[in-house]
């Protein structure tokens, strides 16, 4: 096949793809408030949700963020975007569950970080919010999936929520708009490696 033949294939396929894709932007004719779902055992589900939040505020939108089990103040993303206006940081839990091993007190600090959650929830002028970890409360039992489902349904409506960890329950994926399950194929930690500012905190 000659060069010239190459590049007619080349623009003729490239064609044809623009065309799918303007006749999918056609079709996308409303705008919503979006739930978006990052699990699955991979590394990065914080990390992109983190990503969301710059561009958020890139577009000058108010962010709130929650995180759920995390209960230290030295993670590289807090310490940045804590100090960006526009931003409302909650640390909401007290350390990973191993750390803590006391169920009592573990559900009582979900609940009362929900209720934090709840005044984001219900307030139209936070434009995204991000619910990080949260799939653990719920899936440990402290937060009743049913509570948690009803309340992110009943957020204004054009509120973009973004909830994070592992093992998402059924219910939260279905009522999700976008669902992302992230892979582990290899992980540095299983080889020795301690985690990594910048990387990993």
């Amino acid at each position: 096949m000659s060069e010239s033949e190459q590049g007619q294939r080349h623009q003729d396929r490239m064609a044809r793809k623009k065309a799918l894709v303007d006749e999918s932007i056609k079709r996308a004719d409303r705008d919503q408030g979006l739930l978006l779902v990052l699990s699955g055992n991979g590394k990065g589900k914080s990390s992109s949700a983190f990503g969301m939040v710059a561009r958020a505020l890139g577009h000058g939108m108010k962010v709130g963020v929650a995180q759920f089990i995390k209960g230290c103040n030295d993670t590289g993303e807090e310490a940045f975007f804590r100090k960006q206006p526009g931003v409302t940081w909650h640390v909401l839990g007290e350390g990973f569950t191993w750390e803590t091993q006391n169920l009592a007190r573990d559900t009582e600090t979900a609940q009362r970080g929900w209720a934090v959650v709840k005044t984001m929830l219900v307030d139209e002028s936070i434009d995204l919010l991000v619910l990080d970890e949260l799939t653990y409360p719920i899936k440990y039992g402290w937060l009743a999936i049913d509570t948690v489902l009803a309340d992110l349904k009943a957020r204004p409506a054009m509120q973009h929520v973004v909830v994070t960890g592992r093992a998402a329950p059924a219910g939260l994926i279905e009522a999700a708009d976008t669902v992302t399950e992230l892979r582990d194929l290899k992980h540095a930690f299983r080889a020795g490696v301690r985690a990594q500012p910048g990387i990993d905190l």
